[in-house]
């Protein structure tokens, strides 16, 4: 931890932190500044997340929506990069593994193009911190001008591809963390969005405050860095979206400066009119929020889109425009709303989080981690997981029944709507269907971190009477082949949604033959590839089939093709 430490102070006394076109514009010299500077003026900034296949098509997009939005006089204060994973590994090796949906940064140009290229901030999350090229991203981000760099959640629910060295992870990560925190009085930030890690994963909603405790004494008391949270996408109801606004205030003792709120993501579906409704209403809810408790989060619409493909630059556009207009209703409606019961909300996870925090923090201590030791706890966070996490410090009292054998207090929404989903499904599917699964030995895999799909499928399977192999997200192709034929199984079903389908079934086809393992394998969740010539990913639908494997866009199909 030492040597990490020292690294990264040497590391920052030579770094020259840049300047974007925005902080030209908007005369600052961090996006903290500027985030200070609106809370104070009352005014509710937004957030846009763009990606499509390649640096220069998303370049091209964020020119437009810039020039668009400006000629209605409309404000994008900041917009996410949706890189693709490759780009959490070393650069010497990211072109050595399949292209996944969002674009790569190959060049110190590159980065210097997306701070100068439009004035609007750009912010970086996804596949930075937390990933074994941490340091070596976060330098080159600094470099060109972004302050705000995570995601630090993601270091613990995700990994690179094909990369297999745990530690070498944890040391670059907390490197990254230390640099920013030595870079703190010049506005560096340290982002997290607690619904894209271990967040997305807990039952309880006082676990994931517990969570987001234990993640400002990691960033803060134990390197130094501003944390920022982020939170929402997997939040439909309104009284726990404004509520979480209120617990991350308190989370960060009235000094939140939040990096944004993202949108639900959720309550989608394919209907696009039925979409634009839920964009009304949580953005609603969220700028009311923002009126009577300004934390400086970034409001996120979401393309209607979003649910079925990679949102073009216009159909971003169009949303934040829809945005601006319910922003100006949610400034006139917040004075007259009664927000009582989102306080309490707050109130009550908060209460619980300190017991959840605080029984982390014990528990380990006795389990022999040296808690003050930021390399270690990232370390031994990441193996517990989830699931161990909850179970061993949750807040929910121990009740036979329940998953990981606790009563939530406050169930997340993406547990309440995943358990729906299951009963649901359980009225849908004929006994008949079901019983097909009987007696199979199953292995369950998820490509990214998507990992709701697995819970929903293990519920339904266990109700077949199959035996199920779970392997969780994450998983490279090697490790399914490996575990279908160690466990002599009947068939594969893997989720993926990250734009690497058909180059992943091609490595698990090739995978499962080196074994002479021959078993039907299931694909369902998004199956589109990302081409280096085409602006989106593409539907790879019936390539997959053309290989043998069984596509299977609905639950019910998958449970009628067995």
């Amino acid at each position: 931890m030492e040597e990490v430490r020292s690294e990264a102070v040497r590391l920052s006394q030579n770094i020259t932190i840049g300047r974007t076109a925005f902080f030209d514009e908007t005369g600052v010299s961090s996006e903290l500044e500027y985030k200070r500077t609106a809370v104070k003026e009352g005014r509710i900034m937004v957030h846009a997340h763009i990606g499509m296949s390649s640096w220069q098509a998303t370049a091209e997009a964020l020119k437009k929506l810039y020039t668009g939005t400006k000629e209605l006089g409309i404000q994008v204060d900041r917009y996410g990069l949706c890189l693709d994973r490759r780009m959490g590994l070393p650069k010497r090796l990211r072109h050595n593994v399949p292209a996944e949906t969002g674009p790569t940064l190959d060049c110190p140009e590159d980065w210097q193009e997306l701070a100068r290229l439009v004035p609007i901030q750009p912010h970086m999350g996804d596949s930075m911190i937390g990933f074994p090229a941490s340091a070596e991203n976060t330098l080159l981000a600094l470099q060109a001008g972004v302050t705000t760099i995570g995601n630090l959640s993601q270091y613990f629910s995700m990994q690179a591809p094909t990369w297999r060295d745990q530690a070498a992870t944890a040391k670059e990560t907390v490197k990254a963390m230390a640099i920013i925190g030595a870079l703190r009085n010049k506005g560096t930030m340290l982002h997290s969005y607690l619904e894209d890690g271990l967040g997305s994963l807990f039952y309880d909603c006082a676990t994931v405050a517990g969570w987001a405790m234990l993640e400002k004494y990691l960033a803060e008391e134990l390197l130094g860095a501003k944390l920022t949270h982020c939170n929402g996408g997997l939040t439909s109801d309104p009284i726990k979206r404004a509520g979480w606004i209120f617990a991350l205030d308190s989370i960060h003792d009235g000094d939140c400066v939040g990096s944004m709120f993202y949108g639900d993501t959720i309550s989608f579906s394919e209907d696009y009119e039925w979409n634009r409704g839920i964009v009304a209403e949580y953005m609603l809810w969220d700028a009311m929020a923002q009126v009577v408790c300004p934390t400086g989060h970034a409001l996120h619409p979401l393309p209607v889109t979003e649910a079925i493909r990679v949102p073009s630059s216009d159909e971003i556009m169009d949303i934040h425009i829809f945005a601006r207009r319910v922003i100006k209703t949610a400034e006139r409606m917040a004075p007259y709303m009664d927000f009582s019961k989102p306080r309490a909300f707050a109130d009550q996870i908060v209460s619980a989080g300190k017991m959840v925090c605080q029984n982390a923090l014990d528990g380990l201590q006795e389990a022999g981690v040296e808690i003050k030791n930021p390399l270690e706890m990232l370390y031994v966070l990441k193996h517990l997981g989830a699931a161990a996490f909850e179970e061993l410090f949750g807040a929910g009292k121990q009740a036979e029944g329940f998953p990981r054998g606790r009563e939530p207090l406050v169930p997340t929404d993406v547990f309440e709507h995943t358990r729906a989903q299951k009963d649901k499904l359980m009225n849908d599917l004929s006994p008949d269907l079901l019983a097909k699964a009987k007696g199979k030995t199953v292995i369950l895999a998820s490509t990214d971190v998507h990992e709701h799909a697995l819970f929903l499928l293990h519920q339904l399977l266990q109700q077949a009477e199959a035996k199920i192999i779970n392997l969780g997200p994450e998983m490279n192709t090697d490790q399914i082949a490996a575990a279908a034929d160690q466990h002599a199984s009947d068939l594969v079903v893997v989720s993926t949604h990250n734009g690497m389908a058909l180059e992943y079934a091609l490595n698990l086809k090739r995978e499962l033959e080196q074994l002479n393992c021959h078993l039907p394998v299931f694909m369902g969740g998004k199956l589109n590839q990302k081409y280096t010539d085409q602006t989106m990913p593409v539907n790879v639908e019936t390539e997959i089939k053309d290989l043998g494997f069984y596509p299977c866009l609905q639950v019910k199909d998958f449970f009628a093709q067995l």
